[in-house]
């Protein structure tokens, strides 16, 4: 047992073999995987599904009764399966090689000298190191600590980080906010809170998706309407002239265009292309819906650092205080050599000046909480860093004129930190009573070049930008103002903000916060939240996990902390602003394209349906074979409906979707039915032509609407989508032309007198359709900033690409 004790209190950490002896006990941090559908999941759910169990049995029972060609449906059921499996299988592939790129790794001690690992390779009673902004993975007791400061705010609700001193307990899913440290691991795996943690924070889901759920509420429709509409078509064909072969596949071609089958899956197929293409500009999609709701954002908070600046900091000058000018650069250099685990301001000061050869005495690395940095050396006395503010009490009126530079400063753009002097030794974290000012440090931050368009395209777009940093707010609305945004001049402190409703209505008026604290970052989302607004939030410290875990959609850098990539919906991998334009433009895409193809879908579905019923009510032969509707939906559907849903389409996310929808394709949807059945009964019954002329006609009928609607519905109209029209136009009037495919479609053309009037009435159905729909013109918002044939927005960064 002692020699188990020795063991674990090592601060040199565990040898390979002890390493290994855990590894056989099954002590080892086994970390659940992020939910992902394994391949054969995928070919489940795009196989085993109720649409594919329902065209499946009509399937069979035409290859049962019918020729093969009237099976000609199944094809299209066996392609769009394939389609939905290949691009689930290419979206897997691309994230999880990016989920690999950026999974985190672990520094622990072993043997004497630190190795980075896998969060799975820890093992019981590793030591493992922490630095600013690392995440505590497993649960452990600190052994060795330099002003460790832990937020335990995911854990405890306590904002306020926690200085933790050897043998105090630290917890997984806590994040260090300063300072570094070593502690042991007591409990792994299963054990600990990470696990848990993350598989909450990264969980794989498709809640708060009006897509989906609209989707899901017409499936359902359709579902109860079909069933008994099947029923009675079948009952009419056997009540009719038909033998019991041709009443089945009478209803099987009217069953087949009632339903929706390839709705869903394009809903799928256009997520999952959306997944990649934003997989190739280095954008990492944690959850899928966040692709349709960064869409629905009407509100985008941002940080100062890593956002609208690169996150790296310059000194742009030294000032002295005093005739000590070169002592107070050797400080510098000195202060910042001495750090272990220095943060950016020290990093920018390290580059500007070199560190002197001083020997250091005693130190206090910086804290949030401080927000001063202190060490001694032997021979040149004790210097403090940090803002002045806090350094200088101002008691004695000596520092209104320091607080005056300082405030200018602020305003100009630059972060102003005051270096001291002292005769005192540092005691603990005590700052030495007689301090001598000598110099100000003025530093600026290097704003990113292209932050400025990307807020431009958002504030076209009709999206607010809150800037919300825990800088000073003068220096916040500095950055801001370079960068363009509205209402820059009027930072607001939120050390003076109020709470609840009151804090909502100040979020309306103003857009620039400084020194925000996480606590208060996480209070803005809820109060702009309860205001009704649809809130996404970009961060990468770990000051920011809180508010971007409640945000609606939680964007993280690439570059910024392990904390923030565990809680975010999307990672910018390259960490570059920029992007986000193109991710909207996705979500766009999306939304928009999804839209339009349900306008064809449900079209079918409504035009379908009334078809069965009067030839339920009316009992005569159905207008079509299954081959028929099966060319039909081809070509003015499914194969026009895959181009558009991954076509370009920079239309602004809209609620009401199922409603906007059903508006147009029940009216559409009613005419089409209504023109097809008057061309039907007039050829067969009065122009005494046969039913093979009969259903010929109502073929044509049906296929010249069915391209008007999706002209309709593909407006406005740019080169490509004319070109997509035609196409389909001249493949219709093909299988009409070659004699193998009039053979195969059991095409019999009626007279030309009846070609004329199917156009005619063609027409005036396009004609007293106009009148009921909505008009289809783009808002002009929608246009703000195309560039591109397809109307497709181009972004500050990068022109949207036009592949479909």
């Amino acid at each position: 047992m002692s020699a188990e004790v020795d063991v674990v209190g090592r601060a040199s950490g565990l040898d390979e073999a002890e390493v290994q002896q855990r590894v056989l006990r099954g002590e080892v941090n086994d970390v659940p995987k992020v939910p992902s559908r394994t391949t054969w999941q995928i070919v489940r759910a795009n196989v085993f599904t109720p649409f594919n169990a329902l065209l499946g049995g009509l399937l069979v029972v035409i290859l049962l009764v019918g020729p093969f060609q009237d099976a000609l449906f199944g094809v299209v059921l066996v392609a769009n399966a394939g389609i939905g499996i290949v691009q689930e299988l290419r979206a897997k592939r691309t994230l999880d090689r990016l989920a690999v790129l950026t999974a985190p790794r672990i520094k622990v001690v072993r043997a004497g000298t630190v190795q980075e690992v896998p969060v799975s390779g820890v093992v019981l009673d590793d030591v493992l190191e922490l630095g600013p902004g690392d995440q505590v993975v497993v649960d452990g007791v600190v052994i060795a600590s330099r002003g460790l400061e832990v937020d335990e705010s995911l854990i405890s609700g306590e904002s306020d980080p926690l200085l933790k001193e050897r043998g105090d307990q630290v917890l997984s899913g806590s994040f260090v906010a300063a300072g570094s440290g070593r502690y042991r691991a007591s409990r792994v795996g299963s054990a600990a809170y990470a696990a848990t943690l993350a598989q909450e924070a990264r969980r794989f889901t498709l809640v708060n998706s009006e897509l989906r759920n609209g989707i899901n509420r017409i499936v359902i429709l359709v579902t109860w309407a079909l069933i008994p509409t099947a029923a009675l078509l079948f009952s009419s064909q056997l009540r009719g002239d038909s033998g019991l072969h041709d009443a089945l596949r009478g209803s099987v071609a009217g069953t087949v265009a009632m339903v929706p089958e390839g709705l869903v899956l394009l809903t799928s197929v256009a997520f999952a292309a959306a997944v990649v293409r934003l997989g190739r500009r280095r954008v990492l999609v944690q959850e899928l819906p966040s692709v349709e709701g960064l869409a629905r954002v009407d509100v985008l908070c941002i940080d100062k650092t890593g956002t609208l600046t690169e996150g790296r900091l310059e000194v742009e000058r030294i000032e002295g205080l005093t005739s000590k000018d070169e002592e107070a650069v050797n400080a510098l250099g000195a202060l910042a050599a001495g750090d272990p685990n220095p943060n950016s301001t020290l990093r920018a000061i390290a580059a500007r000046c070199p560190p002197p050869t001083w020997t250091l005495a005693a130190s206090v690395p910086f804290s949030s909480v401080r927000k001063w940095s202190a060490a001694s050396f032997d021979q040149e006395g004790t210097w403090v860093l940090g803002a002045p503010e806090l350094l200088v009490d101002g008691s004695d009126g000596s520092a209104e004129a320091l607080w005056a530079r300082t405030q200018a400063e602020a305003a100009a753009g630059r972060r102003v930190l005051l270096l001291q002097r002292s005769e005192e030794r540092v005691d603990g974290e005590r700052l030495p009573e007689a301090r001598e000012p000598v110099a100000l440090v003025l530093l600026r931050d290097l704003v990113r070049a292209d932050a400025a368009g990307t807020l431009r395209y958002f504030a076209d777009q009709g999206v607010a930008v809150k800037v919300i940093s825990g800088d000073h707010p003068a220096t916040v609305g500095s950055v801001a103002h370079q960068v363009g945004v509205l209402g820059a001049n009027e930072a607001v402190d939120a050390r003076d903000l109020p709470e609840g409703e009151e804090l909502a209505g100040v979020l309306d008026r103003r857009a620039v916060f400084g020194r925000v604290t996480p606590q208060q970052k996480r209070s803005m989302v809820h109060a702009l939240q309860s205001r009704g607004h649809t809130v996404a939030m970009t961060g990468d410290g770990v000051n920011d996990v809180l508010a971007l875990k409640d945000s609606d959609i939680g964007i993280a850098m690439g570059s910024g902390s392990e904390a923030t990539r565990a809680v975010a919906q999307l990672v910018l991998l390259d960490g570059r602003f920029a992007s986000l334009p193109s991710v909207v433009g996705e979500g766009r895409r999306v939304l928009a394209n999804i839209e339009r193809t349900a306008n064809l879908f449900l079209t079918k579905t409504v035009y379908a349906m009334l078809l069965a019923l009067a030839v339920g009510v009316l009992s005569f032969a159905f207008p079509f074979l299954p081959r028929q509707l099966t060319l039909i939906s081809a070509l003015t559907i499914g194969i026009p409906g895959l181009f558009l849903a991954l076509g370009p389409n920079p239309q602004r996310a809209r609620p009401g979707f199922v409603t906007r929808v059903l508006w147009f394709a029940v009216p559409a949807g009613i005419m089409a039915a209504a023109a097809t059945l008057a061309a039907y009964i007039l050829v067969k019954n009065e122009l005494g032509s046969s039913l093979a002329e009969a259903r010929t006609t109502a073929t044509i009928v049906l296929g010249w609407i069915g391209l008007l609607i999706l002209t309709e519905i593909a407006r406005p109209l740019t080169w490509r989508r004319i070109l997509l029209i035609l196409s389909m136009g001249a493949a219709f009037l093909a299988a009409f032309l070659l004699p193998a495919a009039r053979h195969f479609f059991a095409l019999d053309p009626p007279p030309p007198i009846v070609w004329l009037a199917a156009v005619g009435i063609g027409a005036m159905f396009v004609s007293v359709l106009r009148l009921f729909l909505p008009d289809r013109r783009p808002m002009p918002s929608e246009s703000v900033g195309t560039g591109s044939a397809d109307g497709a927005f181009s972004s500050p960064s990068a022109k949207h690409d036009e592949d479909a």
